[in-house]
Formats: structure tokens, C-alpha cells, sequence
């Protein structure tokens, strides 16, 4: 059985563009659940004026690679690309698998 997809993304956020980055999350969540993908963690960070830091950072998951790949090319999700660039000026995702967790 294929791993389970871990993807931690790192977004940068344009200036002034939160509503357009909120409407592309939204259409973006929706199609993920498509494909088994699910937003496990949403974490901000407060705006400091260091272009260098993330605004948000998601922690997402995928049953596995493939669902990943039938995601991203997604046709309503490819229809928002031009909403995506207004609303975002970076993403740097990390690919995982599950871990066994540390003993408590």
C-alpha cells in the first residue's frame, strides 16, 4: 500500500491580496477533498515586514502521490491559476511520509 502524502507548504502572501488568497484556499480545500487530500493544519504567522517569513504555513495530506497528481491537475483548481498569482508571490512545498511517533 502507497505511503500517505505529507506536504508541509511554506506561502507568501502579495500585499493587500488576503481576499484573493482566501477565495484560492477555499477553491483549492474543495477540490483537495476531491482527491482525499485534507488541510490538517492552517498556522499563520503575524506580519512582521520580513518578506523572508511565511504568512501561513499548511500542513497537507493525500492518501497518496497519485491522488496528489490528480489534484494538481484538477480543472477547477487549474481555473483559478490567475487568481493564485494575484494572490500569492511564493510557495515552497516539502514532501513527506508519516513518521512513527517518539516514545512519551
Amino acid at each position: 500500500m502507497p505511503a500517505r502524502l505529507t506536504l508541509v507548504v511554506l506561502l507568501f502572501i502579495r500585499p493587500n491580496a488576503k481576499d484573493e488568497f482566501e477565495r484560492f484556499e477555499s477553491a483549492a480545500a474543495r477540490a483537495m477533498r476531491r482527491y482525499g487530500g485534507r488541510l490538517e493544519r492552517r498556522i499563520l504567522f503575524p506580519s512582521r515586514g520580513d518578506s523572508s517569513t511565511p504568512d501561513e504555513i499548511h500542513v497537507v495530506t493525500f492518501p497518496d502521490r497519485k491522488s496528489f497528481e490528480a489534484y494538481r491537475t484538477d480543472p477547477d483548481l487549474r481555473a483559478l491559476s490567475a487568481v493564485r498569482e494575484e494572490a500569492i508571490r511564493r510557495t515552497v512545498v516539502w514532501e513527506g511520509v508519516d513518521a512513527t511517533r517518539f516514545a512519551e
